[in-house]
């Protein structure tokens, strides 16, 4: 029996990562859960937030991960994710000033599109309180 599980992270560009590891832990719209060897079967989809990449008992990456599905089967974890930013790459700032100009563009809307900007600020607001939250030591 293996002590390691694959796993696989992958961006609309590309494949970010695919390695064994120890555990993987994951961001999960229902919460975090943590991933190791012969985990049982599941699907989740992710919520904003740090996926931390275990090898031993050290946490060897974390990387930010926005929005996507994760598939777990007894030997991988596979993440598809709409954005992956390394940890320390977070740049907060690019997303208040897109939240900034949404604003902006609600301001200038009709009733019907300011609502689809409204739920577009809302979830940009949600991906930024997550970037600061992972940028906290």
């Amino acid at each position: 029996m293996s002590d390691t599980t694959l796993f696989e992270l992958v961006s609309p560009e590309k494949l970010v990562m695919s390695k064994d590891v120890t555990m993987v832990v994951v961001p999960g719209t229902e919460g975090l859960f943590g991933v190791l060897p012969r985990h049982t079967p599941m699907l989740s989809t992710l919520a904003p937030g740090v996926i931390n990449i275990y090898e031993g008992d050290n946490v060897t990456d974390s990387l930010f991960v926005v929005n996507g599905f994760a598939e777990v089967t007894e030997e991988r974890c596979t993440v598809l994710a709409e954005e992956v930013i390394p940890v320390k790459d977070i740049d907060t700032e690019k997303y208040e000033k897109q939240i900034e100009g949404l604003r902006d563009e609600a301001s200038r809307s009709g009733s019907d599109s300011a609502e689809k900007v409204r739920k577009n600020i809302e979830e940009r607001e949600q991906i930024l309180a997550a970037m600061i939250k992972a940028k906290k030591p």
